[in-house]
């Protein structure tokens, strides 16, 4: 089988497509034909090795190579053969996965049957790879760790890209109204997937409009905690998902600051982080969210399986709006 190799930390360049052995599915795995993926932060975090300071602690990172050798944390395909425990899909199955040890930049990957879930039954291989790390993310974000609330005020800083445009969706499913903070060209992007507001950033300060808000999800990470609290009400939430990258310790310096504010103030600070999580069961409920037509992925650009060093290199230009899509 064809995958894109990693070898050692660098540029997009050091993705090299190499033919490797196709895995067996053991114990309770699923061998999936991957037939699309998506790109992360979290993979161009890990092709990079960056910030430094996350090489200590992250366990998908090694201190001087990496200890994945092939990236991709999203993937969406067919189920090909089942390990002798497997029980819960057969072959044939249109699944798809959050793959917390990567494979999704391979042709097939062996995936646990707890990190798979049908693919929803309206969405292409595509548009499936594009939900699992952001979708997640997301979810996370605004029910578990924001904890909204019908009737809520939700502002999104970030709301063109991967998550935001998915926690703009979902705080409106959840029945909060929603503001969204993105640039002048997608404007009309966030309020088509639902914004009652849409914040330009370069003409207005969200911190100095005056307006409070329940819950303020920060993926943009361009405005400090306590500019942040001039927009949130004294009980409100900030919920730390992204900042401004870096090679030593952003974005991780972002958040630590915030939460070490946390204790001397009134709002509650959290972080989201969707490594950890139960991605199934988080899978099963955007599933059927997505089926009910409350949310959908939104794809900026789709690239063919030849072309991933490209893909990696325009999500990680920070422009993208919406998911960057990889078919395999």
């Amino acid at each position: 089988m064809k995958a894109f190799v990693l070898r050692s930390y660098g540029s997009p360049d050091v993705l090299e497509m190499q033919d490797v052995a196709k895995p067996v599915p053991a114990g309770d795995e699923v061998l999936v034909r991957v037939r699309a993926s998506s790109v992360n932060p979290w993979d161009w975090h890990g092709l990079r090795g960056q910030p430094y300071a996350a090489r200590l602690i992250a366990a998908e990172l090694g201190l001087r190579r990496p200890k994945l050798s092939v990236l991709g944390c999203d993937m969406a395909g067919q189920v090909e053969a089942t390990g002798p425990e497997a029980c819960d899909f057969r072959p044939g199955d249109d699944v798809f996965a959050l793959l917390l040890h990567g494979g999704g930049f391979g042709e097939y990957v062996c995936v646990p049957e707890g990190l798979l879930a049908p693919k929803p039954s309206n969405l292409s291989y595509e548009q499936a790879a594009a939900v699992p790390m952001a979708a997640i993310t997301a979810l996370l974000a605004v029910r578990e760790r924001g904890r909204v609330q019908p009737g809520q005020k939700v502002l999104v800083n970030g709301a063109s890209g991967g998550v935001g445009t998915f926690a703009v969706q979902l705080a409106r499913a959840f029945g909060a109204a929603v503001a969204g903070v993105c640039g002048p060209r997608n404007v009309g992007l966030v309020r088509s997937i639902g914004a009652d507001e849409v914040i330009d950033y370069a003409s207005e300060d969200f911190t100095r409009q005056g307006k409070r808000y329940d819950l303020l999800l920060d993926i943009a990470g361009s405005r400090g905690p306590l500019a942040c609290r001039r927009a949130m009400t004294p009980r409100g939430t900030f919920a730390i998902i992204g900042g401004p990258a870096g090679r030593w310790l952003q974005p991780a310096g972002h958040a630590f600051s915030a939460l070490a504010m946390g204790p001397l103030v009134s709002q509650r600070i959290v972080m989201v982080n969707a490594v950890g999580c139960k991605p199934k069961q988080n899978l099963v409920t955007l599933a059927g969210l997505i089926e009910e037509g409350k949310i959908t992925p939104v794809i900026d650009r789709c690239y063919p399986f030849t072309e991933i060093a490209e893909a990696v290199r325009h999500s990680e230009a920070g422009h993208a709006r919406g998911k960057v899509v990889v078919t395999v």
